[in-house]
Order: C-alpha cells, then structure tokens, then sequence
C-alpha cells in the first residue's frame, strides 16, 4: 500500500465505464487483457496479476460477450499447448480505453490538484 506521501504526490483517475448492469470495463479488464497480450495465455495473465484461472477467464468471458466481437481469441490446450491472442477488435477497445484514460487525467488535471491540495498533511496525523 502506497505512503500517505506517496499517495499526496500522484493523484491519479482509475476509470470504470459502465455499460449496462453487467457490461463494465475498467482497469483491472485492460489491465487483464494487456497482459494476456503479452502472455498469449489466460492462464498465465491472471497468474501474472494474482488472479485465480477461474476468475480470469470469467472475465474474459464477459468482456467477449460484451462486444460485438471477441476481444479474446483463445484455444485449449492439449499436446501443441493452448494460448491466446487480442483480436483487432480487442486491441481496439483497449487502446480506446487508455486513451479515454489519457483524456480525462489530461482534462482534468488541475481537479485533481485542487483535490491533491485539500488533502491533509502527513504531519498532520502525528
């Protein structure tokens, strides 16, 4: 957990886009999804992220089932190995996502100051 200094001195946005009920997308999704990129495996992203593989690939699913496409394109394993792969469109949807993220800290940066500075000093707890 980050120091109370820490936290003072990087504000930062942690955006959730809600779509409907159950149709979110928000960090911890792209977060997902960038390391399945970089894995080409869902069992590995969540692994990589603390997660368990039940919950990873529910999440994957859901993000799947979302979108007009699959984000994910996954095969199973078995003597080859199985892996997984961002389609175009996940790729898209993640780079739209972090680019809104990108926009909004940008747009909204002196708030985010402004809240920064009406936070109490840590001198001020001891």
């Amino acid at each position: 957990m980050p120091s109370e200094t820490e936290r003072h001195s990087e504000p930062r946005l942690r955006i959730r886009i809600v779509f409907g009920e159950d149709e979110m997308l928000g960090p911890g999704k792209a977060e997902l999804l960038e390391h399945v990129d970089r894995c080409g495996s869902i069992a590995a992203a969540g692994r990589e992220m603390g997660m368990s593989y039940k919950r990873a690939w529910e999440l994957i699913g859901a993000l799947n089932a979302m979108f007009q496409a699959p984000l994910v394109d996954s095969t199973r394993g078995g003597p080859g190995g199985g892996g997984a792969v961002l389609t175009k469109l996940g790729r898209e949807v993640l780079a739209q996502y972090r680019a809104f993220e990108t926009e909004a800290t940008q747009g909204g940066g002196s708030r985010l100051e402004a809240l920064r500075g009406l936070l109490r000093d840590i001198s001020d707890r001891e």
